[in-house]
């Protein structure tokens, strides 16, 4: 690997570019939202990124996501998103339904609007797994979601400076 330039972000740190980041929460499954959210915030914090700049928007479930991720990305008021959600499998379809279209969703909003979202929602096949993955035995995702995020900005500051050279 020598002489080959390499170009990353860091997620270590956000506490020198003032981002903006908005919590997007569905309302839905709120017992694990909740502490996907207290995740999420919690390591923003820790990682520098000011208190009055961590907006948390509440939308009513997981497939309201996208739409409301457009608008926020589209308002100018924030440089990304953290999604955060718990879909439980049912006995239905509507499972798979919800998941796809959060997922897909989620995504398209990331790419068109050049505003980067990270996805922090669960899709999982019971509470037990949900909580599991909030906070106890497998971390917290909405943590992890939110390490993420901090990571493509980084990257993005990165890439301008790379592109500058």
């Amino acid at each position: 690997m020598v002489g080959m330039q390499i170009v990353e972000g860091s997620y270590a740190s956000a506490a020198n570019a003032n981002f903006r980041i908005a919590l997007l929460a569905s309302r839905f499954n709120e017992l694990v939202v909740k502490e996907l959210i207290s995740g999420a915030h919690d390591w923003l914090i820790r990682t520098g990124v000011q208190f009055g700049n961590i907006t948390v928007v509440r939308v009513p479930g997981a497939f309201e996501l996208a739409h409301i991720a457009r608008e926020v990305a589209l308002s100018g008021k924030v440089d990304g998103i953290v999604a955060l959600g718990c879909i439980i499998r049912g006995d239905t379809a509507h499972f798979e339904f919800v998941a796809q279209a959060a997922n897909a969703g989620l995504q398209q909003v990331s790419v068109a609007t050049s505003v980067p979202v990270s996805f922090g929602v669960l899709t999982v096949e019971n509470l037990e797994q949900a909580l599991a993955r909030a906070g106890s035995k497998a971390g917290n995702k909405g943590a992890e979601a939110a390490q993420a995020l901090v990571e493509v900005l980084n990257l993005k500051l990165a890439l301008k400076v790379w592109g500058q050279v």
